[in-house]
């Protein structure tokens, strides 16, 4: 699993230019570039040319730079990731292409054959999708995965709960899927973006069932999320003294330790290591 860090993924119209200049000054640690649900139909041939501009032209410091594409299945699909390829060919730097309703592996090949040069993230949002979250995960170009709780709830006839109750067989499966290949995979959007104690309350969430960061549909959503997936001061203070008191019981050729009153192991101490390499990276991200 990639160190980068991925706390807060923010939707961006792929047809508004002031919006996407104005990414470039935004805490985000990436950026998805939509072309799809965010551009209307007669508007997305114009938004797919300014936004290969927009990514050959601009710099967008460390962020991530993902665009969502339309799915192939649709009229701009393919005309999106050809654009996308011819861009990155030209210098753009294009980190992953995003890639709607992925039902099922199969359904990454034509985009990986159409942009070589680039990541594939899988949008998972369908039910058919979820069940196949294991082999979609598998793909050898897959870098990531975008939870689309909006187009579920859709799909499942769901209601919403604030305990994301009928969420959780979704979620659940594909943290699962992604854990076991490796991948990065963060949570969907919380739509009420005035609403502060809400998406805290939902990041807490994810964050405590194991996604790496949440998509976000407004700037003002991403200080919440960029401290609720940063670990805490008192997390890596205790992931230090771990780390410390592990080393001192392997010298004296003990197989574990004890802090706080608590045993101490080696799995523990990966843990432990991995907190501290992503507090390192996101402070990077700064620089």
């Amino acid at each position: 699993m990639s160190a980068r860090p991925y706390r807060s993924v923010l939707y961006i119209p792929g047809s508004k230019e002031r919006a996407l200049e104005k990414a470039m000054g935004l805490a985000a640690d990436a950026i998805i570039f939509d072309l799809e649900d965010a551009v209307a139909p007669d508007e997305k041939p114009a938004a797919r040319a300014l936004l290969a501009r927009v990514l050959m032209d601009r710099d967008f410091g460390n962020r991530a730079r993902i665009v969502r594409i339309n799915g192939f299945d649709t009229e701009w699909g393919r005309a999106d990731a050809e654009a996308m390829d011819v861009a990155i060919a030209r210098g753009a730097r294009i980190d992953a292409i995003l890639i709607p309703k992925v039902n099922r592996a199969a359904d990454l090949d034509a985009v990986a054959q159409v942009v070589p040069g680039a990541d594939l993230w899988a949008m998972m949002e369908t039910a058919l999708g979820m069940l196949n979250s294991a082999e979609i995960a598998a793909h050898p170009r897959l870098k990531g995965m975008v939870m689309g709780t909006n187009d579920l709830a859709k799909e499942l006839g769901s209601r919403f709960r604030t305990d994301r109750l009928a969420m959780q067989a979704g979620l659940g499966l594909c943290l699962l899927a992604a854990r076991a290949h490796g991948k990065v995979i963060v949570d969907g959007v919380y739509n009420a973006f005035k609403d502060e104690a809400g998406l805290r309350a939902e990041c807490e969430q994810g964050r405590d069932m194991g996604f790496d960061g949440k998509t976000l549909i407004h700037p003002a959503q991403l200080e919440i999320a960029n401290a609720a997936f940063a670990p805490s001061d008192s997390e890596l203070d205790l992931a230090r003294r771990q780390i410390a008191a592990f080393d001192a019981a392997k010298e004296a050729g003990q197989g574990v330790a004890v802090v706080d009153g608590k045993i101490v192991e080696n799995l523990h101490v990966v843990t432990a290591q991995a907190l501290i390499a992503k507090a390192e990276a996101i402070a990077a991200m700064a620089d």
